[in-house]
């Protein structure tokens, strides 16, 4: 049977991602029929096809204009269990409103992300009980991480009867969900609501502040072998590590953070203060840059994003930077950061200088050219992060190629391990959400069927579906 939504710890409260407004509220139900109803239901829906987890959308959304909310959200969460979080987080200007065949005349698309976080979020709200788990079967899988791939996974798996133990080396769950989207888009609190409602589906443990490694020697660490000796299949959602650095004088003490470090404290440390903080720059031309500059300067920083080539090779959404600049942050393109500079130790400029004057790997440097200072009393560097997965060799089989992303079958998620799958950003590099929670249901799906054609069991199922 299904169980209660279990209860995870809240956030502290005072953490600044409260200040936040939501940039899209939630839909009335007025507001969703109308906008409902303007959808054309398109045969063959380009939408769809743009959904990496390929929600049915033309039927989800008939169903809210006909005010089937229940049966709109199931149509969502059986394609995409973290659709609320999707409804809220996903770049759809650049999925699947950016295919909306209104946009080719010219008008503006239909709003899916609001009908879909409008229907998930009603309907549970309602009656969170939307799916039953089929018996269990006996069969456990544990996941390495509590990020959206993990969590999508288990959820599936459970759904199908098996049991699923999610081991996260942090105290607080849910990966990016929780930790990494702008809270202007979706807040920490939201993410552990959803998550608690996906270990509702079944058979699920959250196990936090446990680390898997090679060898386990210290409480709070479970070895890899014993993993794969206790389960019957693993799966890596491992995520991204830590943010890289520039490199360059000055960089090294406070008033210089990596961004996904900063977002993560915004977004649950009560502890951080910004009170002294009056200009920022903003290393990095990705999503990450642009959301921290949209963050800071929502927060009434002057802020400076510093690009080392033209807007538009940038690889941040436009839409993302249009966002940022309403909110009064500007694009200082093609230079690079050279020096961090301080003043008694405290930041007080970014110096940069144009990009084709940086001085080559080897010989003497040249004099400098066009230098300028950009003033700063924090520098945010947003110009990548190292893999989290040096880990999964711990599992024999598992290979990584030349970018440390974990090698796996793209039609199963298998890696070189028969019994170890993988998906998200430890797979594909870093990309949304909803790349994540696709790639779980491969990897679900293929371990579901793995575990149930041993001789004398049942016959291999399908893809988890609600029911």
């Amino acid at each position: 049977m299904t169980r209660a939504p279990t209860r995870l710890s809240a956030l502290p409260s005072g953490r600044i991602e409260e200040r936040f407004e939501d940039k899209s509220p939630r839909y009335t139900e007025s507001e969703a029929i109308a906008e409902a109803n303007r959808c054309l239901y398109c045969v063959d829906a380009p939408c769809v096809k743009a959904c990496p987890t390929s929600i049915d959308i033309p039927s989800f959304i008939r169903k809210i204009a006909t005010g089937q909310v229940k049966g709109a959200a199931r149509t969502i969460l059986t394609a995409n269990l973290l659709g609320q979080s999707c409804g809220q987080a996903c770049p759809v200007e650049v999925l699947c409103a950016g295919d909306c065949v209104y946009k080719a005349w010219g008008r503006e698309p239909i709003a899916i992300g609001r009908l879909q976080r409008h229907a998930v979020e009603s309907a549970l709200a309602r009656d969170p009980r939307l799916f039953r788990a089929k018996p269990p079967t006996g069969r456990s899988v544990a996941l390495v991480g509590a990020g959206p791939a993990s969590i999508a996974a288990a959820g599936y798996l459970a759904l199908e009867g098996h049991r699923a133990v999610i081991f996260e080396q942090r105290s607080i769950p849910g990966g990016l969900n929780t930790l990494g989207i702008a809270p202007y888009k979706m807040k920490g609190d939201e993410a552990l609501r959803e998550l608690s409602w996906v270990l509702s589906l079944g058979d699920i443990e959250l196990r936090t502040g446990v680390s898997v490694v090679e060898r386990a020697t210290a409480p709070g660490e479970v070895s890899a072998r014993d993993l794969l000796a206790e389960h019957d299949a693993v799966f890596l959602g491992l995520g991204l590590g830590a943010d890289a650095r520039l490199g360059i004088p000055g960089e090294d003490g406070e008033g210089v953070v990596g961004a996904t470090a900063f977002i993560e404290r915004l977004k649950a440390d009560p502890r951080l203060d910004l009170a002294g903080v009056r200009r920022a720059a903003v290393v990095g031309g990705g999503n990450t840059a642009l959301d921290v500059a949209h963050e800071l300067a929502l927060l009434g920083v002057d802020v400076a994003i510093v690009y080392r080539r033209s807007e538009a090779e940038m690889s941040g959404y436009a839409h993302e930077l249009e966002g940022a600049r309403i909110a009064g942050a500007r694009l200082v393109e093609n230079r690079v950061p050279v020096e961090v500079v301080r003043e008694g130790g405290r930041v007080v400029a970014l110096r940069v200088a144009p990009a084709d004057a940086r001085p080559a790997a080897q010989g003497p440097a040249p004099a400098p050219v066009d230098e300028e200072l950009v003033p700063a009393d924090l520098v945010a560097v947003a110009i990548g992060q190292s893999r989290a997965t040096r880990m999964a060799l711990a599992f024999e089989g598992v290979a990584l190629d030349a970018r440390g992303r974990v090698v796996v079958d793209p039609a199963t998620h298998r890696t070189g391990n028969p019994k170890v799958y993988s998906g998200g950003d430890c797979v594909n590099g870093g990309k949304e959400v909803v790349n994540a929670v696709a790639e779980a249901k491969i990897a679900a799906r293929a371990m579901h069927e793995a575990m149930m054609t041993r001789p004398g069991d049942a016959t291999p199922g399908t893809a988890p579906q609600g029911s």
